[in-house]
Protein backbone atom coordinates (compact mmCIF):
# COMPACT_ATOMS: atom_id res chain seq x y z
CA UNK A 1 0.00 0.00 0.00
CA UNK A 2 1.23 3.44 -0.81
CA UNK A 3 -0.45 6.62 -1.92
CA UNK A 4 -0.64 9.54 -4.24
CA UNK A 5 0.43 12.34 -2.00
CA UNK A 6 3.77 11.14 -0.72
CA UNK A 7 5.12 13.48 -3.34
CA UNK A 8 8.75 12.93 -2.54
CA UNK A 9 8.60 9.51 -0.98
CA UNK A 10 9.04 6.09 -2.44
CA UNK A 11 6.01 4.70 -4.28
CA UNK A 12 7.57 1.36 -5.04
CA UNK A 13 7.86 0.76 -1.32
CA UNK A 14 4.84 -1.46 -1.13
CA UNK A 15 3.56 -1.82 -4.62
CA UNK A 16 1.71 -4.89 -3.49
CA UNK A 17 1.13 -4.60 0.20
CA UNK A 18 -1.27 -7.46 0.01
CA UNK A 19 -1.14 -11.16 0.56
CA UNK A 20 -1.29 -12.29 -3.02
CA UNK A 21 2.14 -11.11 -4.02
CA UNK A 22 4.13 -10.06 -1.03
CA UNK A 23 3.69 -12.10 2.09
CA UNK A 24 3.46 -15.58 0.65
CA UNK A 25 6.70 -17.29 1.71
CA UNK A 26 9.02 -17.56 -1.28
CA UNK A 27 9.07 -21.11 -2.55
CA UNK A 28 10.01 -20.87 -6.20
CA UNK A 29 6.43 -20.12 -7.26
CA UNK A 30 3.99 -17.36 -6.47
CA UNK A 31 1.16 -19.51 -5.24
CA UNK A 32 0.90 -22.88 -3.54
CA UNK A 33 -1.38 -25.10 -5.57
CA UNK A 34 -4.44 -26.64 -3.97
CA UNK A 35 -4.70 -30.44 -3.86
CA UNK A 36 -7.17 -31.80 -6.38
CA UNK A 37 -10.59 -32.86 -5.20
CA UNK A 38 -11.94 -36.16 -6.43
CA UNK A 39 -15.45 -34.96 -7.24
CA UNK A 40 -16.12 -31.25 -7.88
CA UNK A 41 -19.56 -30.16 -6.70
CA UNK A 42 -22.17 -29.11 -9.26
CA UNK A 43 -22.20 -25.36 -9.79
CA UNK A 44 -25.16 -23.46 -8.38
CA UNK A 45 -26.61 -20.07 -9.27
CA UNK A 46 -28.71 -18.06 -6.83
CA UNK A 47 -31.33 -15.44 -7.60
CA UNK A 48 -29.91 -11.90 -7.37
CA UNK A 49 -30.84 -9.55 -4.55
CA UNK A 50 -32.49 -6.50 -6.14
CA UNK A 51 -34.26 -5.13 -3.08
CA UNK A 52 -34.18 -1.33 -3.01
CA UNK A 53 -32.09 -1.01 -6.18
CA UNK A 54 -32.52 2.17 -8.24
CA UNK A 55 -34.18 1.69 -11.61
CA UNK A 56 -31.14 2.74 -13.63
CA UNK A 57 -29.04 0.10 -11.84
CA UNK A 58 -31.52 -2.77 -12.14
CA UNK A 59 -30.03 -4.09 -15.41
CA UNK A 60 -26.80 -4.66 -13.51
CA UNK A 61 -28.22 -5.93 -10.22
CA UNK A 62 -30.69 -8.30 -11.88
CA UNK A 63 -28.17 -10.11 -14.09
CA UNK A 64 -28.05 -13.89 -13.76
CA UNK A 65 -24.58 -15.40 -13.49
CA UNK A 66 -23.34 -18.22 -15.69
CA UNK A 67 -20.64 -20.26 -13.98
CA UNK A 68 -18.03 -22.34 -15.80
CA UNK A 69 -15.51 -24.76 -14.34
CA UNK A 70 -12.06 -23.13 -14.12
CA UNK A 71 -9.92 -25.70 -12.34
CA UNK A 72 -10.65 -28.50 -9.93
CA UNK A 73 -12.96 -27.23 -7.23
CA UNK A 74 -13.44 -23.77 -8.74
CA UNK A 75 -15.91 -22.08 -11.03
CA UNK A 76 -15.68 -18.69 -12.67
CA UNK A 77 -17.98 -16.04 -14.05
CA UNK A 78 -17.96 -12.46 -15.28
CA UNK A 79 -20.08 -9.71 -13.76
CA UNK A 80 -21.03 -6.68 -15.83
CA UNK A 81 -20.72 -3.37 -13.94
CA UNK A 82 -21.20 0.25 -14.93
CA UNK A 83 -18.04 2.07 -15.93
CA UNK A 84 -19.33 5.17 -14.14
CA UNK A 85 -21.58 4.53 -11.17
CA UNK A 86 -22.79 8.14 -11.29
CA UNK A 87 -23.87 7.66 -14.91
CA UNK A 88 -24.70 3.96 -15.39
CA UNK A 89 -25.61 4.36 -19.06
CA UNK A 90 -22.14 5.70 -19.94
CA UNK A 91 -20.57 2.30 -20.55
CA UNK A 92 -19.80 -1.06 -19.01
CA UNK A 93 -16.85 -2.96 -17.59
CA UNK A 94 -16.34 -6.63 -16.74
CA UNK A 95 -15.40 -7.99 -13.31
CA UNK A 96 -13.77 -11.42 -13.16
CA UNK A 97 -15.00 -13.59 -10.26
CA UNK A 98 -13.92 -17.03 -9.01
CA UNK A 99 -15.79 -19.17 -6.48
CA UNK A 100 -14.87 -22.15 -4.37
CA UNK A 101 -18.16 -23.59 -3.18
CA UNK A 102 -18.45 -24.57 0.46
CA UNK A 103 -17.30 -28.11 1.07
CA UNK A 104 -20.08 -28.47 3.65
CA UNK A 105 -23.34 -26.55 3.99
CA UNK A 106 -22.79 -22.96 2.86
CA UNK A 107 -23.87 -20.17 5.19
CA UNK A 108 -23.35 -17.68 2.38
CA UNK A 109 -20.59 -16.11 0.34
CA UNK A 110 -17.32 -14.73 1.74
CA UNK A 111 -15.77 -12.11 -0.51
CA UNK A 112 -12.04 -11.63 -0.18
CA UNK A 113 -9.53 -9.03 -1.30
CA UNK A 114 -5.74 -9.54 -1.11
CA UNK A 115 -4.71 -5.88 -1.18
CA UNK A 116 -2.54 -3.75 -3.39
CA UNK A 117 -4.37 -1.92 -4.75
CA UNK A 118 -3.76 -4.04 -7.80
CA UNK A 119 -3.48 -7.59 -6.49
CA UNK A 120 -5.60 -10.25 -8.17
CA UNK A 121 -8.25 -11.76 -5.94
CA UNK A 122 -8.98 -14.40 -8.56
CA UNK A 123 -5.36 -15.57 -8.49
CA UNK A 124 -5.27 -15.59 -4.69
CA UNK A 125 -8.30 -17.85 -4.33
CA UNK A 126 -7.68 -20.03 -7.37
CA UNK A 127 -3.99 -20.46 -6.65
CA UNK A 128 -3.73 -20.31 -2.87
CA UNK A 129 -7.11 -20.92 -1.29
CA UNK A 130 -5.83 -22.39 1.95
CA UNK A 131 -3.39 -19.53 2.37
CA UNK A 132 -6.15 -16.98 1.97
CA UNK A 133 -8.65 -18.61 4.33
CA UNK A 134 -8.65 -21.36 6.94
CA UNK A 135 -10.16 -24.81 6.59
CA UNK A 136 -13.30 -24.01 8.60
CA UNK A 137 -14.12 -21.09 6.30
CA UNK A 138 -13.54 -23.31 3.25
CA UNK A 139 -15.96 -25.82 4.77
CA UNK A 140 -18.74 -23.35 5.49
CA UNK A 141 -18.52 -20.52 2.97
CA UNK A 142 -18.59 -20.11 -0.77
CA UNK A 143 -15.22 -18.35 -0.90
CA UNK A 144 -15.18 -15.62 -3.54
CA UNK A 145 -12.20 -13.97 -5.18
CA UNK A 146 -12.55 -11.15 -7.67
CA UNK A 147 -10.30 -8.88 -9.65
CA UNK A 148 -11.31 -5.29 -8.89
CA UNK A 149 -11.91 -2.94 -11.79
CA UNK A 150 -8.63 -2.17 -13.51
CA UNK A 151 -7.00 -5.37 -12.27
CA UNK A 152 -6.01 -8.66 -13.88
CA UNK A 153 -8.77 -10.49 -15.73
CA UNK A 154 -11.31 -7.72 -15.16
CA UNK A 155 -11.40 -4.70 -17.48
CA UNK A 156 -7.79 -3.77 -16.85
CA UNK A 157 -5.40 -0.85 -16.82
CA UNK A 158 -2.76 -1.36 -19.50
CA UNK A 159 0.42 0.69 -19.80
CA UNK A 160 3.82 -0.69 -20.83
CA UNK A 161 5.04 -3.87 -22.48
CA UNK A 162 7.52 -6.07 -20.61
CA UNK A 163 10.65 -4.39 -21.94
CA UNK A 164 9.29 -0.95 -21.05
CA UNK A 165 8.29 -2.19 -17.59
CA UNK A 166 11.81 -3.51 -17.05
CA UNK A 167 13.22 -0.11 -17.83
CA UNK A 168 10.62 1.64 -15.67
CA UNK A 169 10.95 -0.59 -12.60
CA UNK A 170 14.63 -1.52 -12.77
CA UNK A 171 16.23 1.24 -14.82
CA UNK A 172 19.14 3.17 -13.32
CA UNK A 173 19.06 6.95 -13.84
CA UNK A 174 22.05 8.56 -15.50
CA UNK A 175 22.09 11.60 -13.19
CA UNK A 176 23.44 11.41 -9.62
CA UNK A 177 20.83 10.68 -6.94
CA UNK A 178 19.21 13.73 -5.41
CA UNK A 179 20.23 16.22 -8.09
CA UNK A 180 17.71 18.31 -10.07
CA UNK A 181 18.74 16.36 -13.16
CA UNK A 182 17.95 13.09 -11.39
CA UNK A 183 14.51 14.35 -10.41
CA UNK A 184 13.83 15.54 -13.96
CA UNK A 185 14.88 12.17 -15.35
CA UNK A 186 12.56 10.28 -13.01
CA UNK A 187 9.68 12.64 -13.66
CA UNK A 188 10.10 12.15 -17.40
CA UNK A 189 9.93 8.39 -16.83
CA UNK A 190 6.76 8.75 -14.74
CA UNK A 191 5.22 10.93 -17.44
CA UNK A 192 5.93 8.36 -20.16
CA UNK A 193 4.34 5.67 -18.00
CA UNK A 194 1.25 7.78 -17.26
CA UNK A 195 0.82 8.69 -20.92
CA UNK A 196 1.03 5.02 -21.91
CA UNK A 197 -1.60 4.10 -19.31
CA UNK A 198 -3.93 6.74 -20.69
CA UNK A 199 -3.35 5.67 -24.29
CA UNK A 200 -3.76 1.94 -23.67
CA UNK A 201 -6.53 1.71 -21.05
CA UNK A 202 -9.57 2.54 -23.20
CA UNK A 203 -10.80 5.47 -21.11
CA UNK A 204 -11.16 3.70 -17.77
CA UNK A 205 -8.51 5.60 -15.77
CA UNK A 206 -10.83 8.29 -14.30
CA UNK A 207 -13.07 5.53 -12.93
CA UNK A 208 -10.40 3.42 -11.23
CA UNK A 209 -11.17 4.43 -7.65
CA UNK A 210 -11.79 2.64 -4.38
CA UNK A 211 -15.29 4.10 -4.10
CA UNK A 212 -16.21 2.63 -7.49
CA UNK A 213 -14.62 -0.67 -6.50
CA UNK A 214 -16.66 -0.76 -3.29
CA UNK A 215 -19.79 -0.21 -5.38
CA UNK A 216 -18.69 -3.06 -7.63
CA UNK A 217 -18.37 -5.22 -4.53
CA UNK A 218 -21.98 -4.51 -3.58
CA UNK A 219 -23.01 -5.53 -7.08
CA UNK A 220 -21.10 -8.80 -6.73
CA UNK A 221 -22.77 -9.42 -3.36
CA UNK A 222 -26.19 -8.88 -4.90
CA UNK A 223 -25.77 -11.02 -8.01
CA UNK A 224 -24.43 -13.83 -5.80
CA UNK A 225 -27.78 -13.70 -4.03
CA UNK A 226 -26.51 -12.54 -0.62
CA UNK A 227 -28.56 -10.08 1.40
CA UNK A 228 -25.47 -8.83 3.24
CA UNK A 229 -21.76 -8.79 2.51
CA UNK A 230 -19.46 -11.08 4.47
CA UNK A 231 -15.91 -10.02 3.75
CA UNK A 232 -12.26 -10.70 4.58
CA UNK A 233 -9.93 -7.97 3.34
CA UNK A 234 -6.18 -7.77 3.71
CA UNK A 235 -3.99 -4.63 3.66
CA UNK A 236 -5.44 -2.25 1.04
CA UNK A 237 -8.46 -4.56 1.17
CA UNK A 238 -9.18 -3.06 4.61
CA UNK A 239 -9.64 0.37 3.02
CA UNK A 240 -11.92 -1.18 0.41
CA UNK A 241 -13.93 -2.96 3.11
CA UNK A 242 -14.20 0.11 5.32
CA UNK A 243 -15.29 2.16 2.31
CA UNK A 244 -17.97 -0.43 1.60
CA UNK A 245 -19.24 -0.24 5.19
CA UNK A 246 -19.39 3.54 4.89
CA UNK A 247 -21.37 3.41 1.64
CA UNK A 248 -23.62 0.44 2.49
CA UNK A 249 -23.87 0.13 6.28
CA UNK A 250 -27.20 -1.68 6.06
CA UNK A 251 -25.64 -4.30 3.76
CA UNK A 252 -22.52 -4.85 5.89
CA UNK A 253 -22.55 -8.33 7.40
CA UNK A 254 -19.47 -9.83 9.04
CA UNK A 255 -16.44 -7.81 7.98
CA UNK A 256 -12.83 -8.61 8.97
CA UNK A 257 -10.15 -6.07 8.05
CA UNK A 258 -6.62 -7.45 8.48
CA UNK A 259 -3.51 -5.27 8.30
CA UNK A 260 -5.41 -2.02 8.26
CA UNK A 261 -4.82 1.19 6.39
CA UNK A 262 -5.81 4.30 8.30
CA UNK A 263 -8.08 6.28 5.95
CA UNK A 264 -7.55 9.45 7.97
CA UNK A 265 -3.75 9.65 7.66
CA UNK A 266 -2.63 12.41 5.27
CA UNK A 267 -0.70 11.18 2.28
CA UNK A 268 2.60 12.66 3.36
CA UNK A 269 2.38 10.82 6.66
CA UNK A 270 1.66 7.48 5.01
CA UNK A 271 5.06 7.33 3.31
CA UNK A 272 6.85 8.31 6.49
CA UNK A 273 5.03 5.72 8.61
CA UNK A 274 5.81 2.99 6.11
CA UNK A 275 9.47 3.98 5.95
CA UNK A 276 9.73 3.70 9.72
CA UNK A 277 7.82 0.42 9.63
CA UNK A 278 10.19 -1.17 7.13
CA UNK A 279 13.22 0.13 9.04
CA UNK A 280 11.85 -1.48 12.19
CA UNK A 281 11.24 -4.77 10.38
CA UNK A 282 14.72 -4.58 8.85
CA UNK A 283 16.26 -4.17 12.29
CA UNK A 284 14.27 -7.16 13.56
CA UNK A 285 15.53 -9.18 10.61
CA UNK A 286 19.10 -8.05 11.24
CA UNK A 287 19.00 -9.11 14.89
CA UNK A 288 17.69 -12.50 13.80
CA UNK A 289 20.40 -12.74 11.16
CA UNK A 290 23.17 -11.91 13.64
CA UNK A 291 21.80 -14.43 16.13
CA UNK A 292 21.72 -17.17 13.50
CA UNK A 293 25.48 -17.58 13.28
CA UNK A 294 25.36 -17.52 9.47
CA UNK A 295 24.85 -13.82 8.85
CA UNK A 296 27.01 -12.00 6.29
CA UNK A 297 27.23 -9.08 8.75
CA UNK A 298 28.92 -8.84 12.13
CA UNK A 299 28.79 -6.79 15.31
CA UNK A 300 25.77 -5.05 16.74
CA UNK A 301 22.55 -4.38 14.90
CA UNK A 302 23.60 -0.75 14.43
CA UNK A 303 26.95 -1.81 12.99
CA UNK A 304 25.31 -4.36 10.68
CA UNK A 305 22.75 -1.78 9.50
CA UNK A 306 25.61 0.62 8.72
CA UNK A 307 27.31 -2.10 6.67
CA UNK A 308 24.06 -2.74 4.81
CA UNK A 309 23.84 0.98 4.11
CA UNK A 310 27.36 0.82 2.68
CA UNK A 311 26.33 -2.09 0.44
CA UNK A 312 23.38 -0.09 -0.89
CA UNK A 313 25.58 2.95 -1.49
CA UNK A 314 28.06 0.77 -3.34
CA UNK A 315 25.33 -0.62 -5.59
CA UNK A 316 24.19 2.95 -6.20
CA UNK A 317 27.68 3.88 -7.40
CA UNK A 318 28.45 0.65 -9.23
CA UNK A 319 25.41 -1.52 -10.07
CA UNK A 320 25.80 -5.30 -9.89
CA UNK A 321 25.49 -7.26 -13.13
CA UNK A 322 23.12 -10.23 -13.19
CA UNK A 323 23.54 -13.38 -15.23
CA UNK A 324 20.80 -12.25 -17.62
CA UNK A 325 22.60 -8.98 -18.27
CA UNK A 326 20.42 -6.80 -16.07
CA UNK A 327 22.03 -4.33 -13.70
CA UNK A 328 20.94 -4.05 -10.07
CA UNK A 329 21.21 -0.60 -8.57
CA UNK A 330 20.33 0.49 -5.05
CA UNK A 331 16.63 1.03 -5.80
CA UNK A 332 16.11 -2.52 -7.09
CA UNK A 333 18.14 -3.84 -4.15
CA UNK A 334 15.87 -1.96 -1.77
CA UNK A 335 12.87 -3.49 -3.52
CA UNK A 336 14.40 -6.93 -2.91
CA UNK A 337 14.92 -6.14 0.77
CA UNK A 338 11.35 -4.89 1.17
CA UNK A 339 9.95 -7.97 -0.56
CA UNK A 340 11.52 -10.24 2.04
CA UNK A 341 10.35 -8.14 4.98
CA UNK A 342 6.66 -8.90 4.40
CA UNK A 343 7.02 -12.35 5.93
CA UNK A 344 9.45 -13.73 8.50
CA UNK A 345 9.41 -16.94 6.45
CA UNK A 346 11.29 -15.06 3.71
CA UNK A 347 14.14 -13.80 5.88
CA UNK A 348 16.44 -16.66 4.87
CA UNK A 349 16.13 -15.53 1.26
CA UNK A 350 17.18 -12.04 2.28
CA UNK A 351 20.25 -13.41 4.05
CA UNK A 352 21.19 -15.34 0.92
CA UNK A 353 20.59 -12.30 -1.28
CA UNK A 354 22.74 -10.00 0.87
CA UNK A 355 25.51 -12.58 1.21
CA UNK A 356 25.65 -12.92 -2.57
CA UNK A 357 25.42 -9.17 -3.16
CA UNK A 358 28.42 -8.57 -0.90
CA UNK A 359 30.31 -10.81 -3.32
CA UNK A 360 29.01 -8.91 -6.35
CA UNK A 361 26.29 -11.40 -7.29
CA UNK A 362 22.69 -10.07 -7.46
CA UNK A 363 21.03 -13.37 -8.45
CA UNK A 364 18.87 -13.90 -5.36
CA UNK A 365 18.28 -10.20 -4.94
CA UNK A 366 16.81 -10.15 -8.45
CA UNK A 367 14.71 -13.19 -7.55
CA UNK A 368 13.23 -11.22 -4.65
CA UNK A 369 12.69 -8.04 -6.65
CA UNK A 370 11.14 -9.98 -9.52
CA UNK A 371 8.86 -11.80 -7.10
CA UNK A 372 7.79 -8.45 -5.71
CA UNK A 373 7.08 -7.06 -9.17
CA UNK A 374 5.48 -10.33 -10.36
CA UNK A 375 8.07 -10.76 -13.09
CA UNK A 376 9.03 -14.20 -14.34
CA UNK A 377 11.30 -15.16 -17.25
CA UNK A 378 11.16 -11.67 -18.68
CA UNK A 379 7.35 -11.44 -18.57
CA UNK A 380 5.03 -9.78 -16.06
CA UNK A 381 2.42 -12.11 -14.61
CA UNK A 382 -0.02 -9.33 -13.78
CA UNK A 383 -0.76 -5.65 -14.24
CA UNK A 384 -0.38 -5.00 -10.50
CA UNK A 385 2.06 -2.12 -10.93
CA UNK A 386 -0.20 -0.35 -13.40
CA UNK A 387 -3.36 -0.84 -11.35
CA UNK A 388 -1.57 0.22 -8.18
CA UNK A 389 -0.63 3.54 -9.74
CA UNK A 390 -4.07 4.08 -11.24
CA UNK A 391 -5.89 3.61 -7.93
CA UNK A 392 -3.54 5.65 -5.82
CA UNK A 393 -3.31 8.54 -8.24
CA UNK A 394 -7.11 8.82 -8.19
CA UNK A 395 -7.69 8.02 -4.50
CA UNK A 396 -5.30 10.43 -2.79
CA UNK A 397 -5.73 14.21 -2.91
CA UNK A 398 -2.85 16.48 -3.81
CA UNK A 399 -0.86 17.90 -0.91
CA UNK A 400 1.34 20.92 -1.55
CA UNK A 401 2.89 21.86 1.77
CA UNK A 402 6.67 22.47 1.62
CA UNK A 403 6.94 22.83 5.40
CA UNK A 404 5.15 19.55 6.04
CA UNK A 405 7.27 17.90 3.38
CA UNK A 406 10.46 19.12 5.03
CA UNK A 407 9.29 17.81 8.38
CA UNK A 408 8.50 14.41 6.85
CA UNK A 409 11.91 14.28 5.16
CA UNK A 410 13.55 14.90 8.53
CA UNK A 411 11.35 12.30 10.23
CA UNK A 412 12.32 9.62 7.70
CA UNK A 413 16.01 10.52 7.79
CA UNK A 414 16.09 10.27 11.59
CA UNK A 415 13.78 7.27 12.01
CA UNK A 416 14.78 5.18 9.00
CA UNK A 417 18.40 6.08 8.21
CA UNK A 418 19.13 2.90 6.20
CA UNK A 419 16.05 3.20 4.02
CA UNK A 420 15.83 6.99 3.79
CA UNK A 421 18.27 7.57 0.89
CA UNK A 422 16.16 5.33 -1.35
CA UNK A 423 12.71 6.47 -0.25
CA UNK A 424 12.45 9.83 -1.96
CA UNK A 425 11.79 10.99 -5.48
CA UNK A 426 9.42 13.15 -7.53
CA UNK A 427 5.71 12.47 -7.24
CA UNK A 428 4.73 9.98 -9.93
CA UNK A 429 1.09 11.09 -9.66
CA UNK A 430 1.91 14.73 -10.36
CA UNK A 431 1.92 13.78 -14.05
CA UNK A 432 -1.14 11.51 -13.97
CA UNK A 433 -3.58 12.53 -16.72
CA UNK A 434 -6.61 12.90 -14.40
CA UNK A 435 -7.06 14.80 -11.14
CA UNK A 436 -7.72 12.74 -8.00
CA UNK A 437 -11.28 12.43 -6.75
CA UNK A 438 -10.61 10.70 -3.41
CA UNK A 439 -10.45 12.27 0.03
CA UNK A 440 -8.76 11.42 3.32
CA UNK A 441 -10.77 11.24 6.51
CA UNK A 442 -12.03 9.01 9.26
CA UNK A 443 -14.46 6.23 8.40
CA UNK A 444 -17.05 5.63 11.09
CA UNK A 445 -19.46 3.37 9.17
CA UNK A 446 -22.39 4.26 11.41
CA UNK A 447 -24.98 1.50 11.48
CA UNK A 448 -22.73 -1.18 10.01
CA UNK A 449 -22.49 -3.18 13.24
CA UNK A 450 -19.32 -4.75 14.66
CA UNK A 451 -16.31 -4.78 12.32
CA UNK A 452 -13.22 -6.75 13.34
CA UNK A 453 -9.80 -5.17 12.70
CA UNK A 454 -6.64 -7.30 12.98
CA UNK A 455 -3.26 -5.61 13.51
CA UNK A 456 0.25 -7.10 13.79
CA UNK A 457 2.65 -5.29 16.10
CA UNK A 458 5.64 -5.15 13.73
CA UNK A 459 3.83 -5.16 10.40
CA UNK A 460 6.13 -3.17 8.09
CA UNK A 461 3.66 -2.35 5.31
CA UNK A 462 0.56 -1.44 7.33
CA UNK A 463 1.97 -0.44 10.72
CA UNK A 464 0.08 -1.49 13.83
CA UNK A 465 -0.89 2.07 14.71
CA UNK A 466 -3.10 2.15 11.61
CA UNK A 467 -5.09 -0.85 12.81
CA UNK A 468 -5.49 0.78 16.22
CA UNK A 469 -6.69 3.97 14.58
CA UNK A 470 -9.18 2.32 12.21
CA UNK A 471 -10.67 0.25 15.04
CA UNK A 472 -11.11 3.45 17.04
CA UNK A 473 -12.71 5.31 14.13
CA UNK A 474 -15.30 2.67 13.29
CA UNK A 475 -18.50 3.08 15.27
CA UNK A 476 -18.31 -0.57 16.37
CA UNK A 477 -14.69 -1.39 15.62
CA UNK A 478 -13.16 -4.36 17.47
CA UNK A 479 -9.36 -4.73 17.55
CA UNK A 480 -7.45 -8.01 17.62
CA UNK A 481 -3.70 -7.67 18.11
CA UNK A 482 -1.25 -10.26 16.82
CA UNK A 483 2.12 -9.84 18.52
CA UNK A 484 4.76 -10.64 15.95
CA UNK A 485 6.50 -9.92 12.68
CA UNK A 486 5.21 -9.73 9.13
CA UNK A 487 2.30 -8.39 7.16
CA UNK A 488 -1.25 -9.21 8.36
CA UNK A 489 -2.30 -11.57 11.14
CA UNK A 490 -5.01 -14.08 10.22
CA UNK A 491 -4.10 -17.59 9.02
CA UNK A 492 -0.46 -17.08 9.95
CA UNK A 493 -0.21 -19.83 12.54
CA UNK A 494 -1.53 -17.90 15.54
CA UNK A 495 -4.49 -19.95 16.81
CA UNK A 496 -5.67 -17.12 19.06
CA UNK A 497 -6.14 -14.82 16.06
CA UNK A 498 -7.54 -17.56 13.84
CA UNK A 499 -10.07 -18.79 16.39
CA UNK A 500 -11.38 -15.28 17.08
CA UNK A 501 -11.68 -14.36 13.40
CA UNK A 502 -13.40 -17.62 12.48
CA UNK A 503 -15.80 -17.51 15.44
CA UNK A 504 -16.88 -14.10 14.19
CA UNK A 505 -17.21 -15.06 10.52
CA UNK A 506 -18.85 -18.42 11.19
CA UNK A 507 -20.96 -17.86 14.30
CA UNK A 508 -21.17 -14.06 14.63
CA UNK A 509 -19.32 -14.21 17.96
CA UNK A 510 -17.81 -10.74 18.34
CA UNK A 511 -14.29 -10.94 19.84
CA UNK A 512 -13.36 -9.06 22.98
CA UNK A 513 -12.19 -5.61 21.91
CA UNK A 514 -8.46 -5.39 22.57
CA UNK A 515 -7.86 -9.15 22.40
CA UNK A 516 -4.07 -9.60 22.40
CA UNK A 517 -2.63 -12.73 20.82
CA UNK A 518 0.99 -13.41 21.77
Amino acid sequence: MNNRSTSRFRRAAAIIAGLAAASVALSGCLYAMIPEQAAPRPSTTNAPDTEGVAEDLLPFYSQTLTWTTCGTGFDCTDVTAPLDWENPSAGEITLSVVRHQAEGTAIGSLLTNPGGPGASGVELIQGSLDFAVGADLIENYDVIGFDPRGVGASTAVKCFDAAQMDDYLYGIPDAPRGTPEWEAELLESHKAFADACDANSAGILPHITTINSARDMDLIRAVLGDKQLNYLGYSYGTFLGATYAKLYPEKAGRLVLDGAIDPAVPGLEVGATQALGFESALRAYMQNCLDSGSCPFNGTVDEAMADLGALLASADRTPLKNGDGRLMGADAMMTAIIAALYSEDSWSYLTQALDEALQGDPTTAFLLADFYNERENGAYLSNSSEAFRAYNCMDYPVEDDPEAEAAITKKIAEGAPTIAPYWNGPDSCSVWPYPPTGTRGEIKAEGAGPIVVVGTTNDPATPYEWSESLADQLEEGVLITRVGEGHTGYNKGNSCVDDAVEAFLLDDVVPEDGLRCE
